[in-house]
C-alpha cells in the first residue's frame, strides 16, 4: 500500500477558518499576517521547488524548505530579522495545529517547530522632546478645515499615545459624553480607556461640530474626501508635519518621526511627570510591563538626574580618612598572606 500523503491545502483552510477565527478569535491583523505568511510560503515553493499550491503536501514542507524560505525572505525580499521571526512564528503555529489534527505527523511538525527565531538587536527607542512636539503642533494652519483636523489628530496622538491604527478607528461612540476620555480598541482586541486633557476635549468638540450628535459610529477623523482616515494617512500626516517643523527645530531632521515616535514621546513625558510605570502601561495598552520599562531606560534626562543625585550623595559622604578596613591589622595581614 502506497504511503499516505497529506495535502497542505486541507490543513491551511481549517487553520485559517477554524483555528484562527472561530476557536482562537485572533485579531484581524494577526489573521492577515498569518495568511500572508502562508501565501508567501506557497509562492516560494512554487518558484523554487516547482510545486503547485494545490498539490503541495505537508511532507514536502520540511525543515530544509522552511529554512530556505526564511533565507529567501531576508536575502531576496529584503525583510528584517524581526519580520523573518514573525513569519516563522506563523509557521510554528500552523504546524502545531497540523500535529494536533494528524498525530502521525507529530514528528514532522516537531522538526519545523525546532527551528529557532534569530536573535535581534533591540534598536534604541526614538522619542520626541517637548519642544519638538510643540513645533509639530504649531505647523497646521488652524484657519483652514484641514489644518484644524491635522492639529486635532496630532494633539490626540500626543495626549493618548494611541497607535495610528487605534486613532483611525476612533468613532463618536468611543468618546465619553463630556469628551473627557476615549475608548481605544488596541492590539489583540484589548480595549482601554484614556483620559483626555480639557484642551484636547475642546479641540475634538470643535472638530466634530454637528457630527457629534449624528450616528454614533461616525469616525472622528476623516480624510480630505470626507472618508475615514487610514493609518497610512495618519503616518503621512505625521511625517509631513515633522519635515515642516524641522525647518524651525533642526533636531527633528536627525529623527525618523512616525506616529509611534509620538507614542514614545507620550510615555517618556508621562514618566518625567512622575506618573508610575503601571499607569503608563495601562495608558498605552502594553501587555507586558517589560515593554513599558524600556521608556525608563531610554530617557537620558532622568538618567542624568539620577547620576547627579548619586554623585552629590557620594561627595557629601566623602571623608579624608581611610576606609575602616584599612585599620584592621588582622584583616590586612590575612589578605597579604594570600
Amino acid at each position: 500500500m502506497p504511503e499516505r500523503r497529506y495535502l497542505m491545502g486541507h490543513f491551511v483552510r481549517r487553520f485559517l477558518i477554524e483555528e484562527m477565527e472561530a476557536d482562537r478569535n485572533l485579531s484581524p491583523n494577526t489573521q492577515k499576517s498569518y495568511r500572508d505568511t502562508i501565501r508567501l510560503l506557497f509562492r516560494y515553493v512554487g518558484e523554487h521547488h516547482g510545486a503547485e499550491p494545490v498539490r503541495v503536501t505537508v511532507e514536502q514542507i520540511d525543515a530544509a524548505v522552511v529554512r530556505g524560505f526564511l533565507a529567501h525572505l531576508e536575502h531576496e525580499r529584503g525583510n528584517t530579522t524581526s519580520t523573518r521571526n514573525l513569519r516563522l512564528t506563523a509557521l510554528h503555529s500552523l504546524f502545531r495545529f497540523i500535529a494536533r489534527q494528524a498525530p502521525e505527523l507529530v514528528d514532522h511538525a516537531a522538526t519545523i517547530q525546532a527551528i529557532p527565531p534569530r536573535r535581534t538587536t533591540v534598536p534604541v527607542m526614538a522619542y520626541l522632546e517637548k519642544h519638538e512636539i510643540d513645533a509639530m503642533l504649531s505647523v497646521p494652519d488652524q484657519a483652514r478645515a484641514q489644518g484644524r483636523r491635522d492639529y486635532a489628530l496630532l494633539l490626540f496622538l500626543y495626549n493618548t499615545g494611541a497607535r495610528a491604527s487605534e486613532a483611525a478607528r476612533v468613532s463618536v461612540a468611543d468618546l465619553a459624553p463630556d469628551i473627557r476620555s476615549v475608548r481605544l480598541d488596541g492590539k489583540g482586541r484589548k480595549v482601554r480607556t484614556c483620559p483626555l486633557w480639557s484642551r484636547t476635549a475642546k479641540v475634538l468638540r470643535e472638530l466634530l461640530g454637528q457630527r457629534i450628535d449624528g450616528p454614533r459610529e461616525t469616525p472622528v477623523f476623516l480624510n480630505v474626501h470626507g472618508r475615514p482616515i487610514t493609518r497610512y494617512g495618519i503616518h503621512s500626516l505625521v511625517v509631513r508635519t515633522a519635515n515642516k517643523a524641522a525647518e524651525t527645530v533642526p533636531s527633528l531632521r536627525d529623527k525618523r518621526v512616525s506616529p509611534h515616535t509620538v507614542r514614545h514621546a507620550t510615555a517618556v513625558h508621562l514618566l518625567r511627570a512622575g506618573v508610575d510605570i503601571n499607569t503608563i502601561r495601562a495608558w498605552l495598552g502594553h501587555v507586558s510591563l517589560e515593554t513599558t520599562n524600556r521608556y525608563a531606560e531610554v530617557d537620558l534626562e532622568m538618567k542624568a538626574k539620577a547620576l547627579q543625585t548619586c554623585a552629590d550623595d557620594a561627595l557629601g559622604r566623602l571623608h579624608d580618612c581611610s576606609p575602616s578596613w584599612h585599620s584592621d591589622g588582622e584583616l590586612m595581614t590575612f589578605l597579604a598572606s594570600l
